[in-house]
This record gives C-alpha cells, sequence and structure tokens, in this order.
C-alpha cells in the first residue's frame, strides 16, 4: 500500500514508523527540520523505539514538507495534524485537518482518509457532508509521548468510527489490517462504531485519565494541609483493586499536550447536558495549581538569602521532551504574577529565555541561584539540594 501520513508529532511518526515495515510510507510536516532528520535516520522527537527504528534502514519511509504528488498516489492519507484548542470558541481548532481532507478529497477522492487528530463529537460526519467525501474513518489515538510507537505496536484496543450503520465497514476493516500488520501484539480488541461515537471515546477516555489525576492531586492536599502522609493514604486506597495501584503519583496537576484540551472540548461539547463531574474535573486543575503556587511561595520565604525560584524542568513526561502546556508551566504564572523572580532549567530548550524567564543550562548555575527548586518529577541529579526541592512526587514514576 502507498500511505500518505499527514503531522509527524508522537501520533504521525509512530503510525508512520508502523507501518512502514510493510507499506511504502510519505510523512509530511510543514517543518523542514523534522523532515531533514527522518530523511537522515534520526527522530525529530523522544522516543526511544522510534529512534531505533528510525536508525535501522530497513523501513520503507521518507519525509516531505509539501503533499505534491503524494496524495495523488495514496491508497490511505492518514490525518495527524495538530488541534489545539480555542478558548475563545470553546472549540478544537481543526482547520489543519479540514485543509487536509478537502486537499485530498479534491486530488484524490479515491484515497481512504483516516483521521487520527482529536477533534469533537459530530466532526467527522459535518466533514463528510462539507466535502462531499464518505471515504472518511475516525480512528483515535491512545498514545503516551515517549512511548507512542511501543503503544502502536502493543496497542490496548483499536477503535474505528465509521458511518451509520454498515457505510464505511470495508474500508475501516481494512485499514485495521493494516495496523495489525504492523502491530506485535496478534490479539488485540477492536470496536467499530459510528464516528460521533469514536470521537466521544477518546474524549471520555482523556477525561477519565484527567478525573484519576486530578483525584489523587486532591487526596495529596487534604494530606498536606492536615499534616498526614500522603503515599500511606494512597496506597492504602489502592489496594482495592477495583482502584488499582496505578497512575496515582501525585502531581503539580495534569497537562501535557492532550488532557487539559480533551477536558475543555469534553465539557463544551456537554452544551444543555447536565452534569456535574467534567465541569469539575476542569475546575480541579486550576485549584491544585492554586495550592501548589501557595506552598512554593510558603516554602521560599522560610529560606534565608536567596529568593529565586528555580524550574528544574519544563517537560511532563519523564523520558519526554514535549513541554507543551505542562503544569509546572500554569505554576509559573502564578508565581510571576506575585512577582517572584524565577530561574529555568531545560536542557531541551534552545533558547535563553522562556516565558519571560532566564534559561540557564548549567545545572550547577542552576542551583546555586535558586533558593527552591520546583520540580514536578524529582531526578537523582537533585538529590543534593534535596532540603530545597519542592515536589509531590512521591514513587518516582508518571
Amino acid at each position: 500500500m502507498k500511505i500518505a501520513v499527514t503531522g509527524m508529532g508522537y501520533v504521525g511518526l509512530s503510525n508512520a514508523v508502523l507501518l512502514a515495515g510493510k507499506n511504502e510510507v510519505t510523512a509530511i510536516d510543514v517543518n523542514g527540520e523534522k523532515v531533514r532528520l527522518v530523511n537522515e535516520g534520526r527522530s525529530p522527537i523522544a522516543d526511544t523505539l522510534i529512534e531505533k527504528s528510525l536508525s535501522s534502514g530497513s523501513l520503507c519511509l521518507t519525509a516531505a514538507q509539501d503533499s505534491a504528488g503524494v496524495y495523488e498516489e495514496a491508497d490511505y492519507v492518514i490525518v495527524a495534524t495538530p488541534t489545539n484548542y480555542d478558548e475563545n470558541k470553546n472549540y478544537f481548532d481543526t482547520s489543519s485537518v479540514e485543509q487536509v481532507v478537502k486537499e485530498v478529497t479534491e486530488k484524490n477522492p479515491a484515497a481512504c482518509i483516516v483521521i487520527r487528530s482529536t477533534v469533537p463529537v459530530g466532526f467527522t460526519e459535518k466533514l463528510k457532508k462539507a466535502v462531499g467525501n464518505n471515504n472518511i474513518l475516525f480512528v483515535p489515538e491512545f498514545l503516551r509521548e515517549g512511548s507512542a510507537l511501543y503503544d502502536s505496536l502493543y496497542p490496548s484496543r483499536i477503535i474505528v468510527g465509521r458511518g451509520r450503520k454498515e457505510e464505511g465497514l470495508k474500508p475501516a476493516e481494512d485499514f485495521v489490517k493494516l495496523l495489525l500488520a504492523g502491530a506485535e501484539e496478534p490479539e488485540v480488541p477492536v470496536l467499530y462504531m459510528e464516528s460521533a461515537e469514536a470521537e466521544a471515546v477518546k474524549l471520555f477516555a482523556n477525561t477519565y485519565l484527567a478525573l484519576r489525576v486530578a483525584y489523587f492531586n486532591e487526596l495529596d492536599t487534604y494530606a498536606e494541609v492536615r499534616g498526614m502522609d500522603t503515599a500511606a493514604l494512597i496506597k492504602g486506597v489502592c489496594l482495592d483493586p477495583r482502584i488499582g495501584n496505578y497512575y496515582n503519583n501525585p502531581s503539580f496537576g495534569y497537562g501535557g499536550y492532550c488532557l487539559p484540551k480533551d477536558t475543555k472540548q469534553l465539557l463544551a461539547n456537554y452544551d444543555s447536558v447536565p452534569n456535574n463531574i467534567i465541569g469539575a474535573i476542569v475546575a480541579a486543575n486550576h485549584t491544585r495549581k492554586d495550592f501548589i503556587a501557595g506552598q512554593i511561595m510558603d516554602m521560599l520565604r522560610k529560606q534565608r538569602g536567596k529568593k529565586t525560584v528555580g524550574i528544574y524542568r519544563l517537560t511532563m513526561k519523564t523520558d519526554s521532551d514535549n513541554f507543551r502546556h505542562s503544569s509546572v508551566q500554569g505554576i509559573m504564572r502564578r508565581l510571576r504574577e506575585k512577582g517572584l523572580e524565577i530561574i529555568v532549567y531545560e536542557p531541551a530548550l534552545a533558547e535563553d529565555v522562556f516565558f519571560g524567564c532566564p534559561v540557564e543550562k548549567n545545572l550547577r548555575v542552576f542551583k546555586e541561584r535558586a533558593g527552591v527548586i520546583v520540580a514536578n518529577r524529582f531526578c537523582e541529579e537533585l538529590q543534593d539540594v534535596k532540603e530545597r526541592v519542592y515536589t509531590r512526587d512521591l514513587f518516582g514514576k508518571d
């Protein structure tokens, strides 16, 4: 098969690598640096398996900065472009997805278009009507940053949103076969449903994860205020097998590229639908950040001499180089509003200034300058200044 993948973020690149083992794949991205790196067999994102696969030279994968001649020959076009949340419209910015779908429909209406970008509920059906093309599937992804290819090789499930009733069933089944042909896990649950239902599954799944983060963060807030041992509380609660001892490490709030925007989009989709929990999840994340910022300020007041707050890493997750919408940035904004001096240590950042704060690339100098060091996730290289580190990381995991 000839497959085009538009967008080389975690979703697009992991899909391209997965399918390029047995198909001819062209990955498209407007970022020329990403294109250059992929064509050189190097990964533009931090993902160990993607890096290993690209460097092996065994993939039938090329990268391009534009789609000239690519869509015309493609059997499948996978759309994995960004859909950022527009706070003013209470809606995802789906313009990049719409643009690709319109272009493919014009150039190659026979191609099966597979949307893997996260979109609002009902989006795919509306887009089909708008462009006059029913050959469009919505296939949500459930990938973790830093482990995107692993999650593609060993998927927890494959969900395909097609048209109503039997419409689009064969293209859906054929695409599933492509995914399974590249996967290492032969027994994968596959669910076919209408596209709106698949869109809702994606948003509800991520909102549940956000709910779990928010729950254990509020447990941690309670324990910290009451002078209790958070770890003991969490261990006691999570021994209940219905709850489970996972995804329970306190943090500064849920963040990253998906959870903040997906929870807000789901809440927006609840317009005229009664709800309490969904709105509370979004609000809880703001409350947690307010509390964390206050705790950091209290710790800084007790320090003698140095009054600078050091932000150790902007990244959201361990082994990730992505810090879009990371929770610590919300903490930074609150601290800056209080007039505090902030310095940032982030080796993955090329700039010397971030959010108006100086970036220190030397860890030793960073430690010397910071009175309190703020770390969403603790690292061994902070062990020597542990008494000045503010973190809620109890278990050393994401």
